[in-house]
């Protein structure tokens, strides 16, 4: 999970304890770090690789559109799901993360109950229903 809101990494930690889901998340704070983890440098060298990444749009240093665009750029990564999870719900971001090649964006939902919801349903349909490419 790639966000810079500790209550939004809070709430999504808390849906996946609810749900009773046993995946490891691994949060980290904004754009420069999403991709020094994807890339496996530095302190992540031995990170495990994501089989979903979770994407904010508006972080700091480098924002979710330019992360989404180096993510599909690259051989390594692009085959990883990325699913845009931010407050926005403007035309145009949703327009240019599809650009990108978004697999998905859901806008955050204000409340636990709507967080529990979503967060379930990502949960079941990426890593339960869909069949995803080996490494």
């Amino acid at each position: 999970m790639a966000e810079d809101n500790p209550g939004d990494v809070t709430l999504t930690r808390k849906a996946l304890k609810e749900g009773k889901l046993t995946n490891n998340l691994h949060v980290v704070n904004d754009g420069v770090e999403a991709m020094t983890y994807l890339n496996g440098e530095g302190e992540y060298a031995d990170r495990p690789r994501p089989d979903l990444i979770l994407l904010d749009l508006n972080m700091p240093r480098k924002d979710g559109r330019a992360v989404l665009e180096e993510i599909k750029s690259d051989d390594d990564l692009k085959r990883i799901p990325v699913v845009v999870l931010t407050s926005s719900e403007a035309e145009e971001d949703v327009a240019k993360s599809y650009e990108l090649h978004a697999n998905a964006y859901l806008t955050k939902p204000i409340d636990f109950d709507g967080f529990l919801d979503i967060v379930g349903t990502l949960e079941e349909f990426w890593l339960e229903v869909v069949k995803l490419p080996p490494e």
